[in-house]
């Protein structure tokens, strides 16, 4: 007897890339495709994966990094060769600096015969090697699947980030055997930290009389959130979050201080200044500094994923290392409360802040000033809805004024802080979680820098409220010009008609006219669905008084 030979006929190198996409449940895939990616694009055409055209590849990325933010997985993203891949570089950095899982693909041109010398080829792999923690060219299809598994494992694996692989024309076109293994996602799980640098972590805790716990982008996860309630109610430690911290647990909670918008002279810093020991959970060195440590200051615990980076302005005395809900639920069941610790001055920094923070939210103005604009926002976002925040001066605002009550309910980006990233991650948003309500809260400058995704999201027939925050002016940087006492010069333009702009999309656009109009022109805006563009004209005088003037003496007498 013969036995006959069954092997699996050959598969498309495309093909083969897009079956292990599949495999690790890749369901989007947000792209500008190009010619090189014209064979990759026809096997997402009879897949099960969705593609979403984007408008520019920069906003493409923007999208990927969101989708990994909030689910945990990793976003992918495709470009051409070149210009579209050097478009995806601010991405790239986004993602890795904020710790959002992200596959990028790039095409090339044709690597084993080329017919057009170096016509669009940049070295893009070296491009995207120190933004990236895995960047590879695929030079053979046999390879596809080992590489596809080892860029998304990295992507997520701690700390998660940006990864890219680039698909060459001709390797994409290539066939592979039929019977390519392709590689299951492992189902590894993080270590623990060690009970000896918890229970030393818990002996500084009891021993120190004025413990404060902050808490960072890296603890943004449910099961970091209900270990963190139940720390916070087992010991009675007061709490404060970074900006990217907002919202683990819920700020509504009697025990919460403040968000430490600014590095320093803020009420929050009061606390901090007074506490021996700033117990730190999921806080780096990436994330703006919350605040500033001194050689022979506070001691501060690192709890994190990895170890800290050390730096002039960070450098804790202990570390616990692990995964950050089991190291939190165990101080949380061997800590508890001590007879010694006393609370009463950062309580007093509470009720300081929180008069603070009551002040002018129904002041009439107009245009509208930030205090008014934060509380109206506040008021009509439902518990549960979402606010995707771009970069500008009303980031300070919203970070510091707007109480959130859910992680992931206020996403803002305070790593790379990239202008341009509010819209795109708002409409991930609204693709992801259809039921919620969303809204993206631009400035002018940076709602400018993407706004071609309006067409996007129109398309996407997606439900999202765009609120744009409008001074004609990159308003940050002239609060900081002013404060270095150089006189206005360089930072003013003029915007589009708004509402015209908007509906030129298909989109609803509004102008607020008036204090008294905003809130219900919100309300309306929430309920109608679609796309719903509402223009807010801003008074910025507010930054100069309030951070510049106000804090330093009202804090300083605490």
């Amino acid at each position: 007897m013969t036995s006959s030979n069954h092997s699996s006929p050959p598969i498309k190198g495309s093909d083969l890339f897009v079956k292990v996409l599949e495999n690790e449940g890749v369901k989007y895939v947000f792209a500008v495709p190009g010619e090189e990616n014209l064979d990759l694009l026809e096997s997402l055409r009879t897949s099960n994966i969705e593609l979403i055209l984007n408008r520019h590849e920069q906003a493409a990325g923007f999208m990927a990094a969101t989708y990994g933010r909030l689910t945990g997985k990793v976003g992918v993203c495709m470009s051409t060769l070149g210009p579209g891949a050097t478009n995806l570089v601010t991405a790239a950095a986004y993602a890795t600096l904020g710790a959002m899982p992200m596959l990028m693909i790039s095409g090339q041109k044709p690597i084993k015969s080329s017919k057009q010398g170096l016509f669009q080829i940049i070295d893009t792999v070296d491009l995207m090697r120190p933004l990236t923690k895995y960047t590879r060219q695929i030079s053979n299809a046999a390879t596809i699947p080992a590489k596809l598994r080892e860029a998304v494992r990295l992507a997520t694996e701690e700390r998660p980030g940006a990864v890219h692989l680039e698909l060459p024309e001709d390797i994409a076109a290539e066939q592979a055997a039929g019977d390519a293994h392709i590689f299951h996602p492992s189902d590894a799980r993080r270590p623990t930290a060690s009970v000896k640098s918890l229970q030393q972590a818990c002996d500084m805790i009891l021993s120190a009389k004025h413990p404060l716990l902050m808490i960072g982008a890296g603890a943004n996860r449910k099961r970091v959130s209900q270990a963190l309630v139940h720390l916070v109610n087992a010991s009675g430690i007061p709490f404060f979050t970074t900006q990217m911290g907002k919202g683990v647990v819920d700020e509504r909670h009697p025990r919460y201080l403040g968000n430490a918008a600014l590095s320093a002279g803020d009420f929050v810093h009061c606390a901090i200044d007074h506490a021996d020991l700033v117990i730190n959970v999921g806080h780096d060195v990436v994330e703006k500094p919350p605040f500033f440590m001194t050689p022979g200051g506070k001691q501060v615990i690192h709890i994190n994923f990895s170890p800290a980076d050390v730096d002039p302005v960070y450098f804790p005395q202990h570390e616990v290392v692990g995964d950050i809900a089991n190291s939190v639920d165990w101080l949380a069941e061997h800590c508890g409360q001590s007879d010694h610790h006393d609370f009463s001055n950062l309580m007093a920094v509470k009720l300081a802040a929180d008069n603070h923070l009551a002040e002018r939210i129904h002041d009439d103005r107009f245009p509208i000033i930030p205090q008014r604009i934060v509380h109206d926002v506040r008021e009509i976002m439902p518990d549960d809805g979402i606010i995707a925040l771009d970069n500008g001066m009303y980031k300070i605002w919203f970070a510091r004024n707007y109480p959130a009550y859910d992680n992931n309910t206020v996403l803002l980006d305070n790593a790379l802080a990239s202008m341009g990233a509010g819209l795109p991650s708002a409409m991930a948003a609204a693709m992801l979680y259809p039921h919620l309500k969303v809204m993206a809260i631009c400035g002018d400058g940076g709602f400018m820098m993407n706004s071609q995704e309006l067409e996007t999201a129109v398309r996407l027939k997606l439900n999202l409220v765009v609120m744009i925050i409008n001074d004609n002016a990159y308003g940050m940087i002239k609060w900081k010009q002013a404060q270095d006492d150089f006189p206005e010069f360089g930072l003013d333009y003029q915007n589009p008609d708004f509402v015209r702009y908007a509906e030129a999309y298909g989109a609803t656009g509004h102008r607020v006219q008036s204090a008294a109009e905003l809130r219900p022109t919100l309300e309306k805006a929430l309920a109608a669905g679609g796309i719903q563009l509402v223009e807010v004209p801003v008074d910025y005088s507010e930054n100069r008084r309030v951070f510049n003037e106000e804090l330093s003496q009202l804090t300083c007498n605490l």
